[in-house]
């Protein structure tokens, strides 16, 4: 995934969850950029085709009420990052944008996606899913309701 499509996914969850149209949204920036922008513009956005300039980051994180940060935080999975240079796995990825400076505040909707992330990656570890089958095993023994 580029870097654009990561930025344009979490633009698009972001604009979603504050109940917003793309038309809303393309005003919105109008406010910050002088012109609005179309709603096809934020549509082709939000699918990352396009490029964004330091301005039109600055202008959507307003807009959206949210860091810029926050807008490269994405769920990429295990998608890997393609660079123009090189392809940056996603935990790297990841590491430089939310640990970069733990001052930084994380919007409600960012640490929900990081949270999220932790939890799927600690809970799909092989060693925690046997131990959770054993838990199961030995409530079920406790309970005597248990039948090898």
């Amino acid at each position: 995934m580029r870097v654009e499509e990561a930025v344009g996914r979490q633009i698009a969850r972001l604009r979603e969850a504050r109940r917003m149209s793309l038309a809303e949204l393309g005003e919105a920036l109008g406010r910050y950029l002088g012109k609005p922008w179309s709603r096809q513009a934020v549509h082709q956005a939000e699918r990352g085709r396009r490029a964004f300039t330091a301005t039109e980051l600055t202008a959507i994180a307003l807009a959206l009420d949210t860091s810029i940060p926050a807008l490269f935080v994405a769920d990429t999975g295990k998608e890997p990052i393609e660079m123009p240079g090189r392809t940056v796995p996603p935990e790297e990825y990841r590491a430089v944008l939310l640990h970069a400076d733990k001052d930084t505040p994380l919007d409600g909707v960012e640490e929900l996606i990081v949270a999220l992330h932790d939890i799927e990656e600690v809970l799909s570890r092989p060693t925690l899913v046997r131990l959770a089958k054993i838990g199961r095993v030995a409530e079920q023994v406790a309970q005597g309701t248990h039948h090898p």
